[in-house]
């Protein structure tokens, strides 16, 4: 069964939320947090798109996400942040598809990239099974703190171009139409 997703503009009065999930030990090790102030500023500066991640059939708050370079000339547009709450059901692959399809078709994107912790084996292997190609590292970037360990991580820098996209699209591998933005309802 395919999850359902939905994305509506995240509001203000969903940031407590937003830093909740943030701040779950399941999603931690795995992000930077923002503090109230930068997410409030995503929330009203046009180059961004911060978005609540909504599903199930009463639409509860599942996650969020941000997009940054929205109005970049470049027309790169990266992944700046996904974080839900369930994990296992499908549903980071169905947001990750369902924001391919924003960055490339609505925003007109040459290029939509991320970056992801290396710790973070399943979000790499999630991204690189759905076509985002590894462009490279940042060694030791990150201070990470892991049950009272403290290191650092790399990051992997991966993206998808647009000519990519529309193979994926060309052969059928972008799925079903599984979730919708407020802009796709009727």
């Amino acid at each position: 069964m395919n999850p359902r997703l939905r994305l509506r503009p995240t509001m203000l009065s969903d940031l407590d939320f937003v830093i909740s999930v943030e701040l779950d030990s399941h999603n931690l090790p795995f992000i930077t947090p923002w503090e109230r102030t930068q997410h409030e500023g995503a929330v009203r500066f046009p180059d961004f798109r911060h978005f609540i991640v909504e599903g199930g059939d009463e639409d509860a708050r599942i996650g969020f996400v941000i997009l940054q370079g929205c109005r970049n000339p470049h027309g790169s547009v990266e992944l700046k942040r996904l974080v839900l709450q369930t994990k296992g059901q499908g549903l980071g692959r169905a947001c990750v598809r369902l924001l391919k399809r924003m960055a490339f078709r609505d925003l007109k994107a040459h290029r939509f990239w991320l970056d992801v912790k290396l710790l973070n084996t399943r979000a790499l292997a999630l991204y690189a099974s759905e076509g985002f190609v590894e462009e490279g590292r940042l060694r030791e970037s990150v201070r990470v703190s892991i049950d009272g360990a403290d290191g650092y991580d790399s990051l992997v820098v991966m993206s998808m171009l647009d000519r990519e996209y529309r193979a994926r699209v060309a052969l059928e591998q972008e799925g079903d139409d599984l979730a919708a933005t407020d802009g796709d309802r009727q």
